[in-house]
Order: C-alpha cells, then sequence, then structure tokens
C-alpha cells in the first residue's frame, strides 16, 4: 500500500508538468510563422527603402548635373534647352501652315476657275490665301500699266507682278527654316564644349583631393559627357525636320507656281477679248 501511494504521489506530481509541456509546445509552433511572417514583410520594406534612399541620393544623372555644375555649364544646358524648344515650335507652326496652304490649293482649283472673272475668282478665295494674293498681283499689274510701265510690254509686266508675288510667298513659306538649320548645326558643338567644360572641372576637382580611382573619375567624366548626348538629342530631329520641311515646302510650291502660270495666260486672254 505505501509502495502504491508514493506511485500515485509521483505520477500527480508529474501530470502538471507534462501538461505545462504540452501546452507550450503548440504556442511555441504558432509563434514561428508569426515571426516568419513579420520577417518576410519586413524584407521588401527594407528593400524598398533601399531602393528610395539609392533614388534620392543618386550622385550621378542629370538632378546631379544641375547641382553640381557652375554657371558655364548651366548656360549650356539651358542654351540646349532654348535651342530644342525653338525648333519643336518652327516644326509645328510650319506644318499647320503647310496644311494651310494645301487646304487653300484645294479650293482656288474647285471655286477659283470656275469663276466668270479674275475678280470673281478672287473674291471666292479667303482673304488671307496665297492664291488670292497672287490673282490680285495680276489684277493690279492690268490697272497700273501706265505712265513709265507702259513702255514695258504688257505679257511681260503681268509676268513680272505675279512672279514677285510667288517669290513673297515662297519667302514666307521658308521662314523658320533657317532656325532649324542653325540649331542642327551648332548645337553637338554646344554640346560638345559643356562637355569639355566638365571634364575640365571634373580633372580639376580630382587632382585636387588626390584621388584617382575609377570611382572617383567615371562619375564627374559620365557627367560631362552628358552634355554631348543632349546637344546630339537637339539637334538630330532639327536636321531631320528641316529636310523634311523643305520636302514639302517644294510640294507646296510647284501648286503656287502652277496657280501663278496659268492665271497669266488668264489674264493676258482677257486683255485682248477686252
Amino acid at each position: 500500500m505505501a509502495s502504491c501511494a508514493c506511485a500515485l504521489g509521483l505520477v500527480l506530481t508529474l501530470v502538471p508538468a507534462v501538461a505545462q509541456t504540452a501546452a507550450a509546445v503548440p504556442a511555441a509552433v504558432q509563434a514561428a510563422p508569426a515571426e516568419a511572417v513579420a520577417a518576410s514583410a519586413a524584407a521588401p520594406a527594407d528593400a524598398s527603402a533601399k531602393k528610395a534612399d539609392a533614388a534620392v541620393d543618386n550622385p550621378y544623372g542629370l538632378e546631379s548635373l544641375w547641382k553640381t555644375s557652375d554657371g558655364v555649364a548651366k548656360t549650356v544646358l539651358l542654351l540646349l534647352l532654348v535651342m530644342s524648344i525653338s525648333s519643336w515650335y518652327v516644326l509645328i507652326v510650319k506644318l499647320l501652315e503647310q496644311a494651310k496652304v494645301g487646304r487653300q490649293a484645294k479650293v482656288a482649283a474647285e471655286q477659283f476657275w470656275t469663276a466668270g472673272s479674275v475678280e470673281q475668282g478672287c473674291a471666292k478665295l479667303d482673304k488671307n490665301s496665297p492664291f488670292r494674293f497672287i490673282a490680285e498681283a495680276g489684277l493690279q499689274a492690268t490697272k497700273k500699266h501706265d505712265g513709265l510701265m507702259g513702255h514695258v510690254d504688257l505679257n511681260d509686266w503681268v509676268s513680272m507682278s505675279v512672279g514677285r508675288a510667288v517669290e513673297r510667298i515662297q519667302s514666307s513659306m521658308q521662314g523658320g527654316l533657317s532656325v532649324l538649320a542653325t540649331v542642327g548645326s551648332i548645337s553637338p558643338f554646344v554640346g560638345l564644349f559643356g562637355t569639355v567644360w566638365g571634364i575640365y572641372h571634373a580633372l580639376t576637382a580630382i587632382g585636387i583631393s588626390g584621388q584617382a580611382s575609377i570611382d572617383k573619375v567615371a562619375g564627374p567624366v559620365g557627367e560631362a559627357l552628358i552634355m554631348t548626348a543632349i546637344g546630339l538629342a537637339v539637334a538630330v530631329p532639327a536636321v531631320l525636320a528641316y529636310n523634311w520641311l523643305v520636302g514639302r515646302n517644294k510640294n507646296a510650291m510647284s501648286d503656287v507656281r502652277a496657280f501663278g502660270a496659268d492665271l497669266h495666260a488668264v489674264i493676258l486672254g482677257s486683255v485682248k477679248k477686252a
């Protein structure tokens, strides 16, 4: 009996300890996944924070170039920006102008030649139409063929008047193309000047610091080379736009010259009938 009582007392003593151990094991199992989830959630946050710090503290690029450059380099960058804006402005304006001339050429072909007289044909055209300007110049030539001008043959006088009107239209349509030609020819050299200036200052700073490692040289020199890339980025669209607009101008002027030649023949025929 004594031995049974001792065994029973030992069992009663071990049961609470076993229960506590069994309860602690699931808690530990549950805590382990929670810690893993927290660690996995913290990892992307740390990565994004490092990326944000790298983006903010990036020592290279256009922002760093602007902040670390002196007055000459900033002037070069602003000059290239002005050149780029002016070339795109000229391109858009000339495209709209050429499209307008094309629409006016269609109107002149459909309405002017079906009129009863040159005066009536002029009235059907828009006031700002180059074709109306040519027609009015031809009419004025027939009305002002007197005085010293009367010594000039009417055929030659009308031809000269219409020719001058055509030349004025051509000069107007070529306006702005010189801007594209200038930007396309000098912007690479402006960018090259900025590169040379930037490399000079970068090498001077490296010589003063006494550190010629690759990380000290690559940054400043790379930023200086950006100037050349910007100059080429400004020049290439300007050259392409210039060549494209010149070709479109030739097509538009062919319609204008054809209208002037036909008008010259019509005016002479009208005068002879009168």
